[in-house]
């Protein structure tokens, strides 16, 4: 034949819904046709620039549509290349951009091989079979992620593949030479981020990460203690301190013995100790590194009473050996992540500023603000601050038509309240003002025109907060997790969404497989460590 279309066969339909069926896009063969009528699609690139792992979340659907990590994996390959397309066209025209592979990765069906799911039909009930059945094979991966047993195998079936397909594509690609990310949707976020956090970074890193620890610890950590000390009370005590070269971290490891050497009486010293176990009760520690600079594992410390115990005890944290990766990530995406809720759950109130993944230096935590599954992170980072997520650009390069509309709107409605407050001002001390003579009446002209200049500056500064609104945010300091940027980020939500969010809530935590929002994202920010950027920046993109 001269021409061959290929058309992907219609997904098989599940035991208890069906699956609607797909419109993939046909492969073509051409075989030396010249100057036909019908236009042959281009396929995609040869040339690959990054490698994208991703992970799917509960349940062995992954969209709206009951479709399959794979088919949901390959519409983010479509979108990417359209993306790549519109968006990277002056790079694509110098060939310095080919494409994005992204590979799908898939625990469900390992962790179901085991016979867990003979154990569950044994004791499930009969009525509402669909609705149970729903249940054992979706919702009851959250609960199997934290059993030890379930959990083990999860984290050793996810990093064992991403190996597998590693070693496979570098095969098949021997002259790949680009980097390597890594993206999970739901709980297939958390899964990555805990393989993350227990990644043992080079001897090289290490050292710097001390030497930096060290560093700031030598030039704030002194005078962090005589804060301390001040607020107890307890100011006459710094000297000692100072001379035993003492700051917080190391504040944290006294014990009682160690501030009675040092000479503490038993007052200041119950004062102290009273102080260190609420402060390392609120600030318990991630097994795995959180809080600290480095991974810290907690099987190599003794519990031995006093603070130190408090500190390390990991609260609702699943024990289980995590594996090494061959490689390391250059940037992790989290879609609809609960990872901000997991971590709570588990005792952890606070992320160190100074922590970052061990190999991993860019994470961004991306969702719908809808999605009923996602959590923030940077809250954890900077508690003490209150700041909304980074919106992110639409694709078309401007801010959806409805959300121009309500911001509009609002703005509307704060100047015709500050004007409605500044004229009611106005008439009621012009009503309240008591006579004056006629020979004062040149000073009352003289004070009404001051007042007059006094109420126009509300007005004016009535003005003020939607040209703030209009200002870029200053820049948040959200610690090094993500090399100093921003982490949190959240998509626009299309104009029919707005109408009734608790509709569209189940929609909202599946959407990123054809957002193209999300999908530009995730290009720009890995030709971003290429040094190639969009042709044209998006506003309000860093």
């Amino acid at each position: 034949p001269k021409l061959m279309v290929h058309y992907h066969p219609v997904a098989s339909s599940d035991d208890w819904v069906s699956t609607p069926t797909e419109q993939g896009r046909p492969r073509t063969v051409k075989r030396g046709v010249e100057n036909i009528a019908v236009e042959i699609p281009n396929g995609e690139p040869l040339q690959i620039d990054h490698l994208v792992f991703v992970v799917h979340g509960i349940g062995p659907a992954c969209d709206i549509r009951f479709r399959s990590i794979v088919q949901c994996v390959n519409d983010f390959r479509n979108v990417s290349l359209s993306m790549l397309q519109s968006h990277f066209r002056k790079a694509q025209e110098q060939q310095q951009v080919g494409r994005v592979e992204f590979l799908p990765v898939n625990w469900h069906s390992s962790l179901h091989s085991t016979g867990v799911d003979v154990d569950l039909e044994r004791i499930t009930l009969p009525s509402i079979n669909r609705l149970r059945h729903f249940i054992n094979d979706t919702i009851l991966d959250v609960f199997f992620y934290n059993s030890s047993t379930y959990c083990q195998t999860i984290v050793d079936t996810v990093a064992s593949e991403m190996n597998r397909l590693h070693r496979l594509f570098l095969q098949r690609n021997p002259h790949f030479r680009g980097g390597v990310s890594i993206a999970g949707h739901s709980l297939g976020s958390l899964i990555l981020f805990d393989l993350l956090t227990n990644q043992k970074a080079d001897p090289e890193e290490k050292e710097h990460c001390v030497q930096g620890s060290r560093t700031a610890s030598s030039t704030g950590g002194i005078e962090e203690v005589k804060e301390i000390l001040k607020k107890l009370e307890l100011s006459e005590y710094c000297d000692v301190f100072e001379k035993e070269k003492m700051d917080k971290q190391a504040l944290l490891l006294c014990t009682e013995n160690n501030l009675k050497e040092m000479g503490i009486p038993l007052g200041p010293r119950m004062k102290i100790l009273h102080y260190l176990s609420s402060e390392t009760g609120m600030k318990v520690c991630f097994p795995h590194g959180l809080c600290s600079c480095h991974p810290i594992p907690s099987q190599c410390i003794p519990l031995t009473p006093g603070p130190l115990s408090n500190l390390i005890i990991p609260l609702s944290q699943v024990s289980a050996n995590y594996p090494q990766l061959n490689y390391k990530p250059s940037i992790f995406f989290a879609f609809g992540s609960p990872i901000g809720m997991f971590l709570t759950v588990r005792g952890v109130k606070r992320i160190d500023p100074n922590y970052s993944l061990p190999t991993c230096k860019g994470f961004f935590n991306i969702f719908h603000p809808f999605d009923p599954v996602a959590y923030r992170i940077e809250p954890m980072i900077v508690p003490e601050l209150e700041f909304e997520p980074m919106l992110l650009p639409h694709h078309k390069g401007r801010k959806r038509m409805h959300l121009e509309l309500k911001e509009g709107l609002t703005r509307m409605s704060v100047d015709l309240k500050n004007n409605l407050l500044g004229s009611l001002r106005v008439a009621w001390q012009s009503f309240t003002r008591s006579p004056v003579l006629a020979l004062e009446a040149g000073s009352s002209e003289a004070e009404a025109e001051a007042e007059a200049g006094t109420e126009k500056q509300p007005d004016t500064k009535a003005e003020e907060p939607p040209a703030a609104v209009k200002e870029e945010t200053p820049p948040i300091n959200v610690g090094r997790l993500n090399g100093g940027n921003r982490i949190d980020y959240v998509l626009q939500e299309k104009p029919i969404e707005s109408f009734n969010e608790y509709l569209f809530a189940l929609q909202g935590h599946l959407c990123y497989w054809e957002s193209e929002d999300t999908v530009l994202l995730v290009l720009k920010e890995i030709y971003q460590t290429q040094g190639i950027t969009l042709d044209q920046p998006l506003p309000g993109s860093q």
